[in-house]
C-alpha cells in the first residue's frame, strides 16, 4: 500500500517568500494591488434602509522601493474577513487595515456597483427599478479621502435644432458623470434626484403612452446644449452647502451626428474661497 507522503509544518515555515526579497532598482510604486474582484457590498438605501449589490472592487497599496513585491492574497483576506460589512462606515476601517497588513503608507480601494432606485412614470404613476452605475473610491494615508460618483442617463433636446427646424428637433440619449466630496452625509438619491434636473427630460424604464407624451413634450420645452446641462450641475452642486468638491462631466451621444458633445466643469472649495 502506497503511503501519502505529507509536507511537515517546518517545511512550510521555511517556504520562500519572494515579495520581500530586495529590490535594488530603487523604483517606488505608487499603487499595487488586484483589480475587478466581484464582490457583494451592502450600501444605504433612502427608502429601505439597505441595499445589497454586486460590486466590481480594485485594490491597492504603495509599494517601497526596497520591496520586490507585494501579497496580493492578502488583500483578497482582507476582503474576505470584512464580508457582510463592507459598507460605506466599513471603508477607513478596510483601508487601515490593508495599511497595516501590508505595510504600506497608503491604501486605495474602487468600488463599482450598480444602484436601483423606485421610480415613477411621470402621469401614470406605473412604478419600476431605475439603475444607476456608482463608485465609492476611497485612499488613506494620514486621513481618509472618500469620492462618491455616479453616472445619470438622461435626455437632452438640441437648442438649435429647434430653433432651425419647422418640425420637431433632435434629441440624444445623455449621461452625466458627478463626483462629489462632502462633509456629512449625502444620500445616492438625493444626488440623482439633482442630476436628473440638469438634462431636457429624465430617463425612466417603464413608460405609459401618457408618459411618453409627457417627457417629449417636456424636453421640447426645454432643451439643452451639453454646456447648459454641466452649467446647470455646477449651479445647483455648488449650492448644497456640505458638499466641498465636486466634478461634472457630460457626454450627448449624439443622433444626427457622428460624434458625441463634451463638456466638464468643476468646483473645489478647499481651495476655492
Amino acid at each position: 500500500m502506497a503511503r501519502t507522503r505529507t509536507t511537515p509544518p517546518a517545511a512550510k515555515q521555511a517556504m520562500p517568500d519572494m515579495q520581500k526579497r530586495p529590490d535594488h532598482r530603487r523604483i517606488p510604486i505608487a499603487k499595487v494591488g488586484v483589480k475587478d474582484i466581484s464582490y457583494p457590498i451592502v450600501v444605504m438605501d433612502k427608502n429601505r434602509s439597505l441595499q445589497h449589490t454586486v460590486a466590481r472592487v480594485n485594490m491597492y497599496v504603495d509599494l517601497p522601493h526596497h520591496f520586490k513585491g507585494t501579497h496580493m492574497s492578502r488583500f483578497v483576506e482582507i476582503l474576505n474577513r470584512h464580508r457582510e460589512q463592507i459598507a460605506l462606515d466599513k471603508l477607513e476601517t478596510i483601508l487601515e487595515e490593508m495599511k497595516a497588513r501590508l505595510g504600506s503608507q497608503s491604501a486605495h480601494l474602487e468600488i463599482q456597483f450598480p444602484y436601483f432606485i423606485d421610480k415613477r412614470a411621470p402621469v401614470s404613476g406605473a412604478k419600476s427599478l431605475m439603475e444607476y452605475s456608482c463608485e465609492f473610491s476611497a485612499s488613506m494615508t494620514d486621513t481618509l479621502d472618500f469620492v462618491l460618483g455616479i453616472r445619470v442617463p438622461l435626455t437632452s433636446l438640441c437648442p438649435c435644432s429647434k430653433e432651425l427646424s419647422r418640425f420637431g428637433a433632435h434629441n440624444q440619449r445623455s449621461l452625466m458623470t458627478v463626483r462629489v466630496r462632502y462633509s456629512g452625509f449625502i444620500w445616492i438619491e438625493d444626488l440623482v434626484e439633482l442630476i436628473e434636473q440638469c438634462g431636457s427630460s429624465p430617463l425612466y424604464s417603464l413608460l405609459k403612452r401618457e408618459d411618453e407624451k409627457f417627457v417629449t413634450e417636456q424636453a421640447y420645452e426645454n432643451p439643452r446644449f451639453v454646456e447648459d446641462m454641466v452649467r446647470e450641475a455646477y449651479s445647483r452642486l455648488a449650492a448644497v452647502e456640505n458638499i466641498t468638491w465636486f466634478s461634472v462631466e457630460t457626454e450627448n451621444f449624439e443622433s444626427i451626428h457622428n460624434h458625441s458633445a463634451y463638456a466638464a466643469v468643476e468646483l473645489d472649495r478647499r481651495t476655492t474661497p
